[in-house]
């Protein structure tokens, strides 16, 4: 019972110090000048490429850097879901790529392939919850991909020719460039509409979502 209460404890002390670490980045990767931007060039939040989740004529954008290798992405993810589902039809999810792990582009181009069959979201959903077994940063095992997104029906072999289309290879190095732009060194990192959040946090997000579905609902 006492080993069990230890390795409670020590899952609780690592995703109180994961978010605290992402609570930092966050905030030293804002500047003043993002909401100026989304005013100038809305496509650094919404470009047309990015895969999108919700309502499709909803007026107010989450646009979400994430990577599918972060742990924070993925912990994060059913909070992100359940806000979707609170103010359905009135949000929608943009995704936007941040690649800073070794095998994030890997799983980028599979997601990007899965949607060209019709199940991004489902395909998303299925490397969150394996992450931990393909993504282990010790010992990571990233052709387990194609084992999961198997358990889906895709086409496993068009899957892994679509990976290589050079559409996949203009989403990537796009998104790429406008973390550069926006000065973003850690995921998740989120904008609503344009807006970088005051901290980072779920409670902050749905916050700011609230005030923007206010404004025009």
């Amino acid at each position: 019972m006492k080993d069990k209460k230890l390795i409670f404890l020590g899952a609780t002390g690592f995703f109180v110090l994961l978010f605290a670490v992402a609570a930092f980045v966050y905030n030293n990767a804002k500047n003043d000048g993002i909401e100026a931007l989304a005013k100038e060039n809305m496509k650094v939040f919404v470009p047309e490429h990015s895969p999108r989740i919700g309502q499709e004529d909803a007026k107010v954008y989450i646009t979400e850097y994430l990577d599918p290798e972060c742990e924070a992405c993925r912990a994060l993810a059913p909070a992100v879901k359940n806000i979707l589902k609170e103010f359905e039809g009135k949000v929608q999810l943009v995704i936007r790529y941040a690649p800073f792990h070794k095998n994030s582009k890997t799983a980028i181009r599979a997601l990007e392939a899965a949607r060209l069959q019709g199940k991004y979201a489902e395909a998303l959903d299925m490397l969150f919850h394996y992450q931990p077994y393909w993504g282990n940063h010790h010992n990571p095992k990233p052709e387990l991909i194609f084992d999961y997104l198997l358990q889906m029906g895709l086409d496993l072999e068009k899957l892994k020719a679509d990976m290589n289309k050079p559409e996949i290879d203009y989403i990537i190095n796009q998104d790429e460039q406008d973390l550069k732009t926006l000065n973003i060194r850690g995921t998740p990192t989120f904008f609503v509409n344009g807006k970088p959040l005051a901290e980072f946090g779920i409670p902050y997000l749905r916050d700011l979502v609230e005030k923007e579905v206010a404004k025009y609902y």
